[in-house]
């Protein structure tokens, strides 16, 4: 596990890299910085891959603030079962169809990520998911292909930056790499192969992947979708 974590981590660079290499050919405009906070609101499902590394990072706070950080996730968890009253651990949402996850995370949720300290930086920055390395700016390969054609609305004020090619990069590859991380991950986590399992930022970090009995995933799965 220590080693797919390490692999994960190498590519989560790999993000990285390409987005400090977009914000120094674009300059001013990309406004997307380290302490900005604006974006880290609401919900979007991440990986339980990233998940996991989240949580390494998480368990390397201080025990003050992982308390408090715990009091907020669990306050937004009992939300969730609002309108999912057995979403509990493992907190995975793939039991029911993705249109079902909208009612978790409606467009006008404006909540501050768990993991924003008072000074509005991440706790977990090096250990943040991918969605949040990639968000602000769009995705488009070294091949031109457009991945994703929006971006956060204080960069390109005044231009359109899908034809701007000092912003591709190999994200088609950078992706395949992260499923087949993800597979590896999944048997090894719970020996069976999963091709997809995703939770939130809260429920990550409420997830006890040391305590969880994760090798009955698979039954647990086929209980919960009877």
């Amino acid at each position: 596990m220590d080693r797919i974590l390490s692999e994960y981590g190498a590519l989560l660079s790999e993000v990285d890299r390409w987005f400090h290499h977009c914000l120094s050919s674009a300059g001013t405009s990309i406004r997307c910085s380290e302490g900005c906070s604006e974006c880290c609101r609401g919900l979007f499902d991440i990986t339980l891959l990233d998940a996991a590394y989240l949580k390494a990072g998480f368990n390397q706070l201080d025990e003050g603030t992982r308390s408090q950080v715990l009091d907020r996730c669990r306050k937004r968890s009992d939300g969730f079962r609002e309108h999912w009253p057995e979403f509990t651990e493992p907190y995975l949402l793939n039991y029911r169809p993705e249109d079902d996850w909208e009612l978790l995370m409606p467009d006008d949720d404006e909540t501050p990520c768990p993991l924003i300290g008072s000074d509005g930086n991440c706790l977990i920055y090096p250990y943040r998911p991918m969605t949040c390395r990639l968000h602000g700016i769009p995705l488009v390969d070294v091949s031109g292909e457009v991945l994703h054609d929006e971006w956060c609305s204080h960069n390109f004020v005044s231009e359109d930056p899908l034809d701007d090619r000092r912003l591709r990069g190999e994200l088609s590859s950078i992706f395949r790499r992260e499923v087949q991380l993800f597979r590896q991950f999944s048997q090894e986590l719970t020996g069976d192969l999963f091709l997809e399992l995703d939770t939130f930022i809260p429920t990550a970090v409420l997830m006890d992947f040391d305590g969880y009995e994760w090798t009955s995933l698979a039954e647990w799965f086929r209980c919960h979708r009877r």
